[in-house]
């Protein structure tokens, strides 16, 4: 397949967080973008991320918010591909603070899809998460929203404009900032673990899995596709298990907007969703959409089919988890 990234400038908006650091990393050593502009609010994490990097030539860095479109526009100028990964994304802090968590994932969104139909970008593709669906919470409402708005912004290029908008679907990113992970890492210090619920289960991608899965998306995709990684399933307290063997485990209740369990696909999106090798393609059930011929090899899912993670078929065992850790 051709390297799509090959020459190209690359935006990463919230390229500052743990998915961003990762994606400059993998783009630069295994595939040679022209330029990556790295785009986030924050100048000290820029800084930090700069020196990461050696001043690596290709690197641009733009200080600027998703919530500002004419900044948005700045970057863009003469962009070929955006993976947009800037969020709010912690759950209480959303609950607690909805107008703002609305104005980033949602408006922030659409400003970004104006954006880039304006300056004809190729391909963009944004990240979501197993939260956008059958939301509790307000981040994942805003995220399913994020989700609607891509797949229709596909609707709005019109004329010789060639933009194309896709989205990632994954769970819990193993390692990531504000992940259990480092979480019980610390609390391990402690002598005691805290656990929301004992019947926790939830689905889990390393960063460079994610990573890897976004660029792959981004070379396959041709536009109004929710891309779903098969990934495997982990009890939460087996994984607190393999960080503190010896720690106390303390249950402290399940809080606003969390789930049990999480769900990748629901039963009614497996009505238009094809299965292929190592993921899932959710297609929009707009009468536009005639894509058979590019996702030829999929296969229908059968009635009924949730990708759930409690009913998951495949489950991180003691050896993953063991291999896992050693990288964090």
């Amino acid at each position: 397949m051709k390297d799509i990234f090959s020459n190209k400038v690359v935006l990463i908006t919230g390229g500052t967080g743990s998915f961003g650091k990762k994606c400059v990393e993998m783009l630069l050593e295994r595939h040679k973008p022209a330029v990556i502009r790295i785009m986030s609010r924050d100048e000290l994490k820029q800084w930090e991320m700069e020196k990461l990097f050696n001043s690596d030539p290709r690197l641009r860095f733009f200080i600027g918010d998703i919530r500002d479109k004419d900044r948005l526009e700045r970057a863009m100028d003469g962009a070929h591909i955006v993976i947009h990964a800037a969020a709010l994304k912690h759950v209480p802090i959303c609950e607690y603070n909805p107008f703002e968590a609305i104005r980033t994932n949602i408006i922030g969104a659409q400003n970004l899809i104006d954006a880039a139909i304006d300056h004809n970008i190729e391909k963009v593709l944004a990240i979501s998460t197993d939260k956008a669906v059958n939301p509790v919470n307000l981040y994942g409402a805003s995220k399913m929203c994020m989700e609607r708005l891509f797949v229709a912004g596909n609707t709005y290029v019109g004329g010789t404009r060639q933009t194309r908008f896709s989205c990632v679907r994954y769970g819990n990113v193993v390692g990531s900032r504000g992940s259990i992970a480092p979480l019980f890492k610390k609390q391990r210090e402690t002598g005691t673990i805290t656990i929301t619920d004992e019947r926790m289960t939830r689905f889990w991608i390393t960063l460079e899995q994610a990573v890897e899965f976004v660029i792959n998306c981004t070379e396959k995709m041709s536009g109004g596709e929710v891309f779903v990684p098969k990934i495997p399933s982990m009890k939460v307290t087996e994984f607190a298990k393999a960080i503190a063997p010896d720690c106390e485990v303390k249950y402290t209740g399940i809080r606003p907007g969390e789930k049990i369990n999480e769900c990748l696909l629901t039963d009614d999106e497996a009505r238009h969703t094809l299965e292929l090798d190592d993921f899932f393609v959710v297609e929009p059930e707009f009468h536009w959409w005639t894509n058979d011929e590019h996702w030829k090899n999929g296969k229908k899912l059968p009635d009924g089919f949730r990708y759930s993670s409690e009913t998951n078929d495949a489950w991180l065992s003691d050896e993953d988890m063991k291999g896992i850790l050693k990288k964090l």
